[in-house]
């Protein structure tokens, strides 16, 4: 069993020598799913060489430890690397804003973290800097046990209590410990949620029963139910599937 899935990740360092509020952060990022951490810096010198060689998307700085070492920090940065990585600065106060807007900052957060704020942020993150879905790989990691998934071989996503089952195209079955909701906002496009117990992939789908509420998946004996929470999808994928589909004339 595998008990969690990283796919198309954002990367990002801390730094932060504070360890409870570093702690509190990746709990936060954590429930979003698609963040790595590629780790951790109590200082400006160390934070600069973490950037430079691991050359992460984004970089949380907590300011209030030594702020102008690492508004430096941030401007040498361009000597070294042609693609600066989206910096957040974090602060008991607002005193930092204004050098942050200049050092061109992605986002300002004040402590103690606000979950509205961070959503924000996210949101604004992937709106603005989308991960390319196309031929996507999920890898599901275990200790160090590592298994990669295309995400074209996907047909569907099983809840199974706190787990999660990838039923393959192939036939297989793996599972993974974590719900389906924490999967929901991670795959590509073409998959949606139909039910409170399922994720499709759209590319599969064969036939809607509209009087039966259920789908039809290519190659596969089994009918996935959709609820009416989930309709609006259905009727998306409907409008989709009939736009793209050759309707004879009567």
């Amino acid at each position: 069993m595998y008990p969690y899935i990283q796919a198309l990740e954002y990367t990002y360092t801390i730094i932060d020598s504070e360890a409870t509020s570093k702690l509190q952060l990746q709990h936060y990022l954590e429930d979003y799913g698609d963040f790595m951490c590629l780790g951790e810096a109590k200082g400006s010198d160390e934070g600069l060489n973490l950037i430079l060689k691991f050359s992460p998307d984004i970089v949380f700085i907590n300011l209030n430890d030594q702020a102008s070492d690492y508004f430096r920090m941030v401007s040498e940065l361009y000597q070294y690397i042609k693609s600066i990585p989206l910096i957040i600065g974090i602060s008991k106060g607002k005193e930092y804003a204004y050098n942050a807007i200049k050092s061109n900052f992605f986002d300002y957060w004040l402590m103690p973290y606000n979950e509205f704020d961070i959503r924000k942020t996210i949101l604004k993150l992937r709106k603005q800097f989308p991960k390319e879905q196309a031929n996507a790989t999920i890898c599901l990691k275990s200790y160090k046990d590592f298994h990669y998934l295309n995400t074209q071989d996907i047909l569907y996503l099983k809840a199974d209590n706190n787990a999660t089952d990838f039923i393959m195209k192939d036939g297989n079955c793996i599972s993974a410990f974590k719900t389906l909701k924490h999967f929901e906002n991670q795959l590509p496009e073409n998959f949606i949620r139909v039910h409170k117990s399922y994720i499709i992939n759209t590319d599969f789908v064969t036939r809607i029963n509209y009087g039966k509420s259920i789908c039809f998946i290519k190659g596969q004996k089994t009918q996935l139910p959709f609820s009416k929470s989930y309709k609006e999808n259905i009727d998306s994928l409907k409008q989709v599937l009939s736009k793209n589909a050759i309707t004879p004339l009567n």
